[in-house]
């Protein structure tokens, strides 16, 4: 009995071992393994030894996360209060670096996200804000890549969802967009009462410059009147009248 015991013993021993010593990891995971403490590789996919209390693994998690980012209360440059919230898309490019260089990278990206979100969108004016997310998401994707570059991770979109307005905001917009309205309604006017003129200034240049063209402007006016359907018709005098009377 005892060496059947002492087998079964070995045999439990050796599932132990293998049971703490054995990982598979997934396609789109990483294990960042520890030996004694010190970093020795990210290993992956697939299966993984260790050896139990010499090494240990921290799983690192190869997907595309995102971020959403907290309505932000923030200054435009014309000083206007809005609030503007996004969302922001990354993946753990270096896993070591993810777990190495920063206690807990998702939330340090969350805090970079909203503080850059501040101050990028703090140095636009509110129209910009509105009629330019394209681009304004692009610099902020920008800016950020380049900050978490050292934490092994790459933001691959930032995204701006909602900037919410304070309602007498958007009537004092309402107000502005009407005045401009009106502004260039009063301008086109302008332009055409001035092309107008400017022609009735050349067409009465010409029509003293030729006696007959003033002759048949003359008739043509006598024309219209006798087409009207009025009572009383008056007749202009004829300039030529009015210099021999002179």
């Amino acid at each position: 009995m005892g060496g059947y015991g002492f087998i079964i013993f070995f045999v439990v021993v050796i599932f132990v071992f293998f049971a703490y010593s054995l990982r598979v990891m997934r396609e789109y995971e990483r294990g960042v393994v520890y030996t004694l403490g010190r970093y020795s590789g990210a290993k992956g996919p697939g299966l993984i030894i260790l050896v139990p209390g010499v090494q240990q693994m921290v799983r690192v998690d190869l997907r595309v996360r995102t971020i959403d980012v907290p309505s932000q209360d923030i200054i435009t440059k014309d000083n206007i209060s809005v609030k503007v919230n996004a969302v922001v898309y990354f993946r753990v490019m270096q896993p070591q670096n993810a777990v190495n260089n920063v206690a807990d990278f998702m939330r340090a990206t969350s805090e970079l996200a909203q503080t850059t979100l501040r101050e990028v969108l703090g140095k636009h004016d509110l129209d910009d804000i509105l009629k330019e997310r394209d681009k304004l998401s692009a610099d902020l994707r920008e800016l950020l890549d380049g900050q978490t570059d050292q934490w092994g991770i790459k933001i691959s979109n930032v995204a701006l969802k909602h900037v919410d307005i304070a309602e007498s905001m958007i009537r004092a917009i309402g107000r502005q967009a009407e005045a401009e309205r009106e502004k260039r309604a009063k301008i086109i006017s302008a332009d055409g009462e001035l092309q107008a003129a400017d022609k009735l200034c050349e067409a009465s240049k010409k029509l003293v410059a030729e006696p007959g063209a003033m002759q048949l402007r003359y008739l043509s006016a006598v024309q219209d009147i006798a087409d009207d359907k009025t009572k009383t018709i008056l007749l202009p005098i004829p300039m030529e009248i009015l210099k021999r009377l002179m």
